[in-house]
């Protein structure tokens, strides 16, 4: 049976029109298009089990942002790049027609389930991030410090710029910029890395995902609109005060990403984040 499938398209991308028709004609030939939408729309999403594939054409903000909207469907996303690197977009629109039948018809699609951080502030309504959940000084700027424990277990008081809480698969997005270790998608753990820490003894540290992460604002900044907050895949979710406390852990979900047989995990790190290239030559 073939597969009913959503497009969803960031229409601001350069090509993106000409991108969503022959996308839509290669879904409509091998299988069931129910619906394109554009990503930057207030669309409705899909219920549970109403489709077997959502095809998203953009970069990598598009397929966050798609696999936050729809987290409740359950069906697995297949990335399409119409962004610069395209890093978690698993295919490349100059393949599509070869790729079509395997995609969008009835073969078996190899899937990877990835993780998801479930982050609390003081107890209240929950957020989820697939890349990270950051604590960020915010203005003014002035450097804030944060408690940690680790399963009920007192650690160690981060002074700095803040926090960021990534999962393997955001392991290489802004916790890679602030030097934390690249994580295996394979690897069941989290990536802790602090931001500009006043310290030159705090090191990123990987647990295991079960565990249970508290953070506590000892002192924040705060302007009239701004400040410190948390902020969960680059969008801002919660203010954050004095005396306020942050549980991290792994959501009992998880998001599943349609992968190319084809490419090793490896092989997209070093050609789409030239993974140690060295120095440019003469």
């Amino acid at each position: 049976m073939s597969r009913r499938v959503l497009l969803v398209v960031n229409r601001r991308k350069p090509g993106a029109d000409e991108a969503a028709r022959a996308t839509a004609a290669h879904i409509d030939a091998q299988g069931s298009l129910i619906g394109v939408v554009d990503s930057n729309d207030a669309y409705e999403p899909p219920a549970a089990g109403s489709v077997d594939l959502i095809a998203v054409l953009g970069g990598d903000g598009t397929l966050l942002a798609t696999a936050q909207r729809c987290l409740a469907s359950g069906a697995p996303l297949a990335g399409f790049n119409l962004g610069r690197v395209g890093y978690m977009a698993a295919f490349e629109l100059a393949g599509i027609a070869e790729r079509a039948p395997e995609l969008f018809g009835d073969r078996p699609l190899r899937e990877r389930e990835l993780p998801l951080i479930r982050g609390e502030v003081n107890g209240g309504e929950p957020l989820v991030a697939l890349n990270e959940v950051v604590v960020t000084a915010g203005p003014p700027y002035r450097m804030i410090s944060l408690c940690l424990s680790f399963d009920g277990v007192p650690g160690p008081t981060v002074d700095g710029d803040g926090l960021i809480l990534a999962t393997p698969t955001g392991s290489t997005a802004y916790n890679a910029s602030a030097g934390g270790a690249i994580v295996s998608p394979d690897v069941d753990a989290f990536s802790l890395t602090p931001i500009a820490a006043h310290s030159l003894s705090f090191r990123p540290i990987v647990v295991p995902s079960r565990t249970r992460v508290e953070v506590v604002v000892r002192s924040a900044n705060s302007l009239d609109r701004d400040g410190t907050s948390l902020v969960a895949d680059g969008q801002v979710r919660a203010r954050l005060v004095e005396g306020d406390r942050v549980v991290l852990t792994r959501d009992a979900r998880s998001v599943r990403f349609v992968v190319d047989p084809r490419t090793a995990y490896w092989t997209t790190l070093r050609t789409k984040m030239r993974w140690a290239d060295p120095p440019a030559g003469r």
